[in-house]
């Protein structure tokens, strides 16, 4: 798809042809798993994947929104007036839930608007195409209406519509990883406090290359629960050792000391996945900073490790595509990213190995699992903005 392309589509839809061009990324997560709800930090960054929305104000109070992923929706329209929740208008929820919630924080947004969307995220491989949807929706606001509002607002309130107006309990890693991107950077961000700090992520001659297993995650949901409720438990009898308000805060020493008090094998299993994977994120902003890429490929190996035997919410699907992976010439490092039992996970590989491993892996996998597995290239790009209406589309 080119902006001529989508230029032409606006013209169909909307009888215009003056705009302007807004993008926000979709986001990965390098390291920290399922440690965002125990207290501790994550390690996502942006990539080039994402959303585009093409947009100019309206004279009146009517907003008209298309999306050239969702052609058979066609065009949905609401006044400002209008800002419920209303299941006919699918996907456009999430961009009314953004001006609900802007107009509620405040700010002014006082005409309509015509907004075509498009987005080059892969269906279905868990980079966040709701949380993009949303911070290419708040940005497009901020510009379109002037608006001075801190970036970390927009973040929040991308989280508030997506717990708040879809009614998913999501965290903030999402909407902050996709605002708040840095080229060639991660970002390690603590959840309790949003505190973060950027890490360069130098690949001169490595890329992250997604591996979507095509497995939908069925159990994700379920196990998630059950996870974290384990790690309740875990978190209630060391309290009555240590003031730590979560297990994020205690260190791997305070950790061994007091793990004998935990009641059975597989309570102990599941905290130390949550302690020894914050202090993996601590690691790894180490080592990226010393440019210690190898080191960090090691912490994601050890990563997927505990996610398998520790916290055990891999499954077959991702242990085979990830160890496939580590028996590939050229890998740093692979790991699962996101809930796990299905999904995606991410390899670095160097850039003149890419085509074997893609092929090798890929063999390996539909072996074994009985279907094809499916490979992304990406690249770690800037958080959401606006484009230049010349640009070209990644």
């Amino acid at each position: 798809m080119t902006v001529e392309m989508l230029s032409s589509i606006f013209y169909e839809k909307f009888s215009k042809t003056d705009f302007r061009m807004f993008f926000a990324p979709g986001r990965i997560n390098l390291i920290g798993e399922h440690t965002d709800y125990n207290g501790g930090h994550v390690f996502p960054c942006a990539i080039t994947f994402g959303t585009y929305a093409l947009t100019r104000e309206r004279e009146d109070q009517i907003c008209r929104f298309y999306s050239v992923n969702f052609p058979e929706i066609g065009v949905i329209e609401f006044s400002l007036d209008e800002l419920k929740y209303d299941e006919k208008h699918n996907w456009a929820n999430y961009p009314k839930g953004m001006i609900r919630y802007f107009l509620e924080a405040g700010y002014p947004i006082n005409q309509g608007m015509d907004i075509l969307y498009y987005g080059n995220i892969p269906n279905g491989a868990g980079l966040s195409s709701s949380a993009s949807i949303e911070l290419v929706t708040g940005v497009l606001l901020e510009n379109m209406f002037g608006l001075t509002i801190d970036r970390v607002d927009i973040v929040k309130i991308g989280q508030k519509v997506e717990n708040l107006f879809i009614g998913v309990n999501s965290g903030i890693m999402d909407q902050f990883a996709i605002g708040m991107g840095k080229q060639n950077h991660g970002i390690l961000l603590d959840c309790n406090n949003l505190q973060y700090e950027y890490a360069p992520i130098n690949l001169v001659n490595h890329r992250i290359i997604i591996m979507n297993t095509n497995k939908r995650r069925e159990l994700a949901d379920s196990k998630y629960n059950e996870r974290r409720a384990e790690c309740e438990e875990a978190l209630k009898v060391i309290q009555n050792y240590t003031s730590a308000e979560s297990l994020g805060n205690l260190s791997v020493a305070e950790f061994t000391s007091l793990q004998e008090n935990l009641p059975n094998e597989i309570i102990k299993k599941r905290a130390k996945h949550a302690v020894y994977e914050n202090e993996r994120t601590i690691k790894a902003l180490q080592a990226l900073k010393q440019h210690d890429l190898a080191g960090f490929g090691k912490l994601m190996n050890e990563s997927h490790i505990s996610l398998r035997d520790d916290y055990e919410v891999t499954g077959i699907e991702l242990d085979t595509i990830v160890e496939a992976a580590w028996q590939q010439e050229g890998v740093i490092g692979a790991r699962m990213t996101g809930a796990g039992f299905g999904g995606c996970a991410i390899a670095i590989v160097e850039t003149d190995k890419i085509p074997a491993f893609v092929s090798k892996v890929g063999e390996t996998y539909e072996q074994k699992i009985g279907y094809a597995a499916s490979f992304y290239d990406v690249t770690i790009g800037d958080g959401a903005r606006e484009l230049p209406v010349e640009s070209e589309i990644a």
